[in-house]
């Protein structure tokens, strides 16, 4: 008996040994197709950060060399059938993006297509994505193709102001770093230079943007001077290949490719330090592991349970684009559209949830994502009940947001609806003037200097952004006629145009449905659901300290969040503020401390970019009072978008 079981045995593991090639050649000649995923955000470093960085809540930004490789790796794994980018404020360089344009065209030799989804495009952006397959914006999506701007500041009378004098050498006629500290203006051979340098950086920019769409050099440039964009605008005009939402982007591809298609997400990333030890015994992974024992008690939440309940997603705060970064060291930032999205869709997925109650207490934001948000809501709406509960304020994206839902509830002193939309810009030039800092402007495409401080638009440039304005005012309009429906009690025009209810006067305009709180509105998600026996569950919902810490130590993140975090630089010290420009600034008998004082701060505020191009000035001065010399070129600040 014993030898037949050990026979048996033996045959068992012969048969499944000589069988395990077989099954090989199976599993992989029947293997799902497989997208490389790239999702790139935020800047994209040249030299490599300590990854060690991550442990401490540091960022730690893949260098384009390892980005270019991930693409070659995606070049070359078979099992690879097709790359996805989504680009959601990637920052990069001129050459940087040649570079990626190049490995994004050696993957399409191999013929596997490369597309590119994303929420808005500027000129640099929108050159990286148009070297992929197809390009696919969201619908009310930007594309802000405006040209090449450029400008220097000139800190003379400035410093003269100050009382400080510059004394400078410089070896070569065209070497004009230090002419924004000896000069009003540029020298001859500076703007000379400088125009030579736009010519080629804008030919090049519309000869990738032909060869990408397969137009003409002239067609480019007479795109470029009617930008910008909306998506359906730059569809008809040739610009990108669609428009769609992001998971009917991804819903397409699965078609194309097969339903069982898997998305590799942050394809050939590193997966952080190790430290040596494997993933049973890494102790971050064992804190963690340990954590989730009791994080439900820190935070009074249970995300595992089955019962049937009443999910609430937030929308606190502006509405901007980009995803909510939490920190067990401060607060959150604002209603941020992907992290809104997906709090939706995981909502919309959820069986155990049975009704959605959106909570908005935000003053708006950007139409772009306050639209992002207002399609999860509608995907949510087609699984189960959606009533949304209006807290202090739900004006303008906030009611957009909203006017979709199945019932709105608000208190009779919310503050609401503002149906309306607004744009423009600072004219900052008198300001600069009265400073003493004077600009050298140059710029390659009639638009290009429209969303610039500068000046005041001109007619033609005043006639485009009404149109975009009017464009995104209709959108609004329509998605509360639709919304709303016959509750309406007056024409919609009658109450847009900006104007602003009470939660009891928008009831009478049928704008909401009743008077009440966030409780009310989620015993009538209930009711609409027909639950009687029910719990109520955040989305997503609230970390613990522990969980905080963890995720600021690498260890935590879902896996969908798994994906190339590109966060902000290393932030620049006191730099120039050390030299003695600054010491004079800020030197207590200086008269001048005071008003810097409070001036820079909100210079930065009005004028962000110009702040930065002088900073990059007086950078110059700090290298050259520790080192001597300089081998530093003029600061050019150029402006692809608004």
């Amino acid at each position: 008996m014993k030898r037949r079981i050990t026979r048996t045995i033996v045959a068992t593991l012969t048969f499944t040994l000589l069988a395990m090639p077989v099954w090989g050649q199976f599993g992989t000649a029947y293997s799902a197709p497989k997208i490389a995923y790239f999702d790139l955000r935020g800047p994209v470093a040249e030299r490599p950060v300590d990854e060690m960085m991550s442990l401490f809540g540091g960022s730690v930004p893949p260098t384009l060399k390892r980005l270019v490789e991930r693409f070659q790796q995606a070049r070359d794994d078979d099992e690879i059938k097709a790359v996805v980018m989504t680009l959601e404020g990637v920052q990069v360089g001129w050459a940087q993006m040649e570079e990626l344009r190049h490995a994004i065209a050696q993957v399409r030799a191999a013929d596997k297509e490369v597309y590119v989804h994303a929420d808005s495009l500027n000129l640099i952006t929108y050159l990286l994505a148009s070297s992929a397959s197809e390009v696919s914006l969201v619908p009310t999506g930007e594309l802000w193709l405006l040209g090449l701007y450029g400008e220097t500041p000139y800190l003379k009378g400035l410093l003269t102001k100050i009382g400080v004098q510059a004394d400078f050498l410089q070896m070569g006629d065209y070497k004009s770093a230090a002419e924004p500290l000896l000069r009003d203006g540029p020298s001859p051979e500076s703007e000379e230079m400088t125009n030579w340098l736009l010519d080629s950086l804008y030919d090049s920019a519309l000869g990738m943007i032909a060869e990408s769409r397969q137009m003409s050099k002239s067609k480019v440039s007479d795109l470029i001077d009617d930008g910008p964009y909306l998506a359906e605008e730059a569809l008809e005009a040739g610009l990108i290949n669609s428009v769609q939402y992001r998971q009917d982007f991804v819903d397409g591809l699965k078609k194309r490719y097969g339903g069982q298609t898997k998305f590799v997400k942050n394809y050939g990333a590193s997966k952080g330090p190790s430290f040596g030890f494997d993933s049973a015994s890494d102790p971050f992974t064992m804190i963690k592991n340990l954590t989730s024992l009791f994080t439900g008690a820190l935070t009074g939440d249970d995300s595992e349970t089955t019962r049937a309940s009443i999910g609430i997603v937030y929308v606190e705060g502006p509405i901007s684009t980009g995803r909510e970064e939490s920190s067990p060291f401060g607060g959150s930032t604002g209603a941020k559209s992907t992290s809104i999205r997906k709090a939706l869709d995981e909502a919309a997925n959820d069986n155990s949830i049975k009704a959605v109650v959106l909570r908005v207490d935000s003053p708006g934001g950007s139409a772009l994502a306050s639209e992002i948000i207002w399609n999860a809501t509608q995907r949510v709406k087609a699984k189960k009940p959606l009533v949304v509960s209006m807290g202090n304020v739900a004006g303008s994206g906030g009611y957009y947001v909203a006017c979709g839902a199945d019932a709105i509830f608000a208190d009779a002193m919310t503050i609401t609806a503002s149906i309306g939309v607004i744009g423009g810009k600072l004219v900052t030039t008198e300001m600069w003037n009265k400073l003493g800092v004077n600009w050298s402007p140059h710029q390659r495409g009639k638009n290009a200097a429209m969303m610039n401080t500068s000046r005041p638009f001109n007619d033609y440039e005043r006639g485009r952004i009404h149109k975009y304005m009017d464009d995104v005012y209709t959108v609004f309009k329509k998605r509360v006629v639709d919304g709303r429906g016959k509750a309406l009690t007056k024409p919609i025009d009658e109450m847009a145009g900006g104007r602003v209810y009470t939660g009891e006067q928008a009831r009478d305009l049928g704008l909401i449905d009743q008077i009440g709180g966030l409780h009310d509105a989620v015993r009538h998600a209930a009711k609409l659901a027909s639950i009687g026996d029910y719990e109520t569950r955040v989305i997503p919902a609230p970390k613990g300290i522990l969980e905080l810490l963890m995720e600021g130590f690498g260890g935590g993140g879902s896996e969908e969040e798994d994906t190339i975090r590109l966060g902000a630089l290393p932030t620049v010290g006191m730099g120039p503020w050390s030299s003695g420009l600054g010491q004079a600034m800020f030197d207590p008998a200086s008269p001048f401390t005071e008003q810097a004082g409070i001036l820079f701060p909100l210079l930065q505020r009005l004028d962000p970019q110009r702040v930065d191009a002088i900073m990059q000035v007086l950078m110059t001065l700090d290298m050259i009072e520790r080192d001597g010399v300089a081998l530093m070129m003029e600061p050019i600040v150029f402006r692809s978008m608004p």
